[in-house]
């Protein structure tokens, strides 16, 4: 049962938003070998000047070690 959490910044429409988590979760059931409808997907918006907090400093970096893609960029 697979859930994936995606924070963006905010400014994408639902249709971008429905296109994303259809693709991830086509994505998932091909790799790690589940039904698509075991695999749930949200996409939470987070203003660009709160990204450090709501983000970078409450997901990402507390989660360093399970990250299979670290970001290319810091939040110095």
């Amino acid at each position: 049962m697979p859930h994936v959490e995606i924070h963006c910044f905010s400014g994408r429409t639902d249709e971008q938003k429905t296109l994303c988590a259809e693709k991830i979760v086509e994505v998932i059931a091909d790799t790690l070998g589940c039904k698509t409808s075991s695999v749930s997907v949200a996409i939470k918006d987070v203003p660009e000047d709160q990204w450090k907090e709501k983000v970078w400093d409450a997901h990402i970096t507390p989660d360093e070690p399970y990250l299979y893609k670290k970001p290319g960029y810091t939040c110095e």
